[in-house]
């Protein structure tokens, strides 16, 4: 057992990442994109993964553009194509790449109306996806994590999660499901060596929110009820990953990660005069 009483010492590469693999799911675009560079800068070998390989092709090719280009020592990165809503596909990928060190998944879809007007087909397809896609994913690599004895699995909650509003129902009820996945993976397969935690971001300038970015009030409305007053940017979300997938999260598991500026802290309908 460590010593509590003795000095503490600080590793200066905590959150570095060499040696070390990671599966990014959803890194075409968004805030997966943004994941898979940082990972890869942070000195993973990373394989993006996407069920467009032509855009997951495009963020590997950028990885390593940028590593050329500035001499950075940057493990060649790959592309594969994944598609959560193919039942097969996870277990195809692990046949090639084989149980990642890390892995991090982010593909989501929402469908904006109220409960009482949904049809099952809109219900389906946000269930297939958010909840069906990414319990076999998790199925499939948690077991070949443990199996290898150890890593981190970083899924992708939301704000959503703890908050909603009129037309969020289904997406509400699958980003709350999201983070009672990755707490039983927790306490599954901890004993293994594996980590799992969520990420759960506030509003974010992503291909998902473009129906809300594209409306000036909607747009400012969001703003405003962040502490911070402004989105997010998908860059602004690495952080977090890079903590969860390295040794600087060593303790972590279990748990939720709020990257939201602030929306899940404060009321915000009002700033009385105090």
């Amino acid at each position: 057992m460590p010593d509590a009483s003795a000095a503490p010492i600080v590793d200066p590469g905590l959150f570095r990442l060499d040696g070390r693999t990671a599966l990014v799911v959803g890194s075409g675009s968004g805030i997966g994109e943004a994941i898979a560079v940082g990972l890869a800068t942070f000195g993973a070998r990373v394989t993006c993964a996407d069920s467009r390989l032509d855009a997951a092709t495009v963020t590997a090719e950028a990885i390593n553009a940028s590593a050329a280009a500035t001499g950075a020592d940057v493990p060649p990165a790959e592309a594969l194509g994944l598609d959560l809503l193919e039942p097969e596909d996870p277990a195809r990928v692990l046949a090639i790449t084989g149980a990642p060190d890390v892995l991090v998944t982010t593909p989501s879809i929402n469908v904006r109306k109220r409960i009482v007007d949904y049809t099952d087909d809109e219900l389906d397809r946000v269930v297939d996806l958010n909840i069906k896609g990414l319990f076999r994913l998790c199925r499939t690599f948690g077991r070949a994590m443990a199996e290898a004895g150890g890593g981190s699995m970083i899924g992708f909650s939301s704000v959503r999660s703890q908050t909603t509003e009129p037309g969020q129902g289904a997406y509400a009820a699958t980003k709350a499901a999201t983070v009672m996945l990755f707490k039983t993976l927790a306490a599954e397969l901890g004993p293994s060596g594996v980590r799992a935690n969520v990420i759960a971001p506030g509003v974010v300038e992503t291909p998902l929110t473009k129906p809300i970015t594209d409306d000036p009030a909607w747009y400012q409305a969001y703003a405003d009820k962040a502490i911070l007053g402004r989105w997010a940017v998908p860059s602004e979300l690495v952080g977090a990953a890079v903590f969860l997938a390295s040794d600087a999260s060593s303790y972590v598991t279990g748990t939720t990660l709020f990257v939201d500026g602030g929306w899940t802290a404060a009321d915000g309908r009002y700033s009385p005069n105090v």
